[in-house]
């Protein structure tokens, strides 16, 4: 862009009517081309006392823009932050825009006749920070690969950083070998995303703390429970009544996190015993549940058979209440006649998987986690910390 110059006394005007009438000038040399076109303005109609001169092909060299428009049209074209959503889940994405002010980008997905994924971007990204929205929840292969064609149209159009959002992160279970000969599927999908062309990785309650580590990129983690843990608060239950159950001994420390910003409510922990995948057998409680109001708390649920058991366990020890809290809700069959069966006072999710109508239920209560992407984008995009109260870790380690 051209700079802003003092203006010289022309042959044809007398210095002193030049000053009068308009003290600085924007000069385009005829070999740029100014990258905006606005609207062009009588130079005497103008209101403000400093005025501009916005040139380009289409405006006569003597139109001259108010100091507040020329800025106004600058922030509008110049904006360097595009959010862009998959199919997967468009209205947290949108939330997300709204909640920073923004317009959704422009983009056309789309499936062939033999099942292949088809993106273009409708607008240029050209030197834009571009966040892509996209958890990989069910159909989770599907949306793993339309995030992965939708990073690689944004390298090919030349995006300046792409920021894969995943409010949701599929195969994050499969982060570790408990047997011989099974695949880490979870570094397998991250070195996919790395190779794809993402910058960054934007991911919300990922089931295990090492899964950052299997991407060579920078990943930024936000927890969803500041969110839940604000809906308990506006409840009002008593903090000597609370008890805050892990439903398995491997997401103690989740709990105990938790526990921690509620007050510092007691921990209790069910012991379970898994005999297979999504099949889990409740053996005993380690902790004091009896006439206290339970808050179930994991990162998940997907058939919920662990999550019912635990809370079947909870009322045969004497507990009054039983909430369950988690960030994303998978809801596999049979998890919903599970859920509603009477064994919850609440169950507590958010909204980092969407939900079909057919799976609300009355006990349901869905919080929404765009407030907190949108804020972490924001920082990601301005340089900004996240480390923020309401947006940092809950001190799990």
């Amino acid at each position: 862009m051209a700079s802003l110059i003092r203006a010289q006394p022309s042959p044809s005007l007398p210095a002193a009517d030049l000053r009068r009438s308009s003290p600085l000038i924007h000069r385009r040399p005829t070999s740029v081309r100014f990258p905006l076109r606005c609207k062009a303005v009588d130079s005497y109609g103008a209101n403000s006392d400093d005025l501009y001169l916005l040139t380009g092909d289409t405006v006569p060299e003597s139109a001259l823009l108010s100091r507040t428009r020329l800025e106004d049209a600058i922030n509008k074209n110049t904006t360097r932050l595009r959010i862009f959503s998959g199919t997967a889940n468009p209205s947290l994405a949108q939330e997300i825009s709204c909640y920073l002010g923004l317009e959704l980008g422009k983009i056309k997905i789309k499936r062939f006749a033999d099942g292949e994924i088809y993106v273009q971007l409708q607008e240029s990204v050209r030197g834009c920070d571009v966040f892509l929205v996209q958890p990989t929840c069910p159909p989770a292969n599907e949306n793993l690969m339309e995030l992965l064609v939708m990073i690689d149209a944004c390298r090919r159009a030349s995006a300046k950083t792409i920021t894969a959002v995943i409010p949701y992160f599929g195969y994050a279970r499969a982060d570790r070998k408990t047997q011989g000969r099974e695949s880490i599927a979870a570094k397998l999908v991250a070195n996919l995303i790395t190779e794809s062309g993402a910058d960054r990785v934007l991911a919300c309650d990922l089931h295990s703390g090492q899964s950052m580590g299997y991407f060579d990129i920078p990943v930024d983690h936000v927890y969803g429970q500041p969110v839940i843990l604000d809906y308990l608060a506006s409840k009002g239950i008593s903090s000597d009544d609370l008890v805050v159950v892990s439903p398995d001994v491997g997401g103690v420390a989740r709990a105990r996190a938790f526990a921690k910003k509620l007050s510092d409510a007691p921990l209790a922990i069910v012991d379970k015993r898994r005999h297979g995948h999504n099949v889990a057998e409740v053996m005993n409680l380690i902790g004091d549940v009896k006439g206290k109001v339970a808050i179930m708390v994991d990162d998940m649920i997907d058939t919920a058979g662990t999550i019912s058991k635990g809370a079947a366990l909870l009322h045969q020890e004497g507990a009054r209440e039983v909430y369950a809290c988690t960030t994303h809700a998978v809801f596999s069959p049979p998890a919903i006649s599970r859920l509603s069966s009477g064994l919850f006072q609440e169950v507590i999710i958010t909204n980092t998987i969407p939900l079909s109508e057919q799976n609300y239920f009355p006990q349901l209560t869905v919080l929404s986690v765009a407030n907190l992407l949108a804020e972490t984008i924001w920082r990601v995009h301005d340089d900004c910390s996240g480390d923020i109260e309401p947006f940092s870790t809950l001190g799990i380690d």
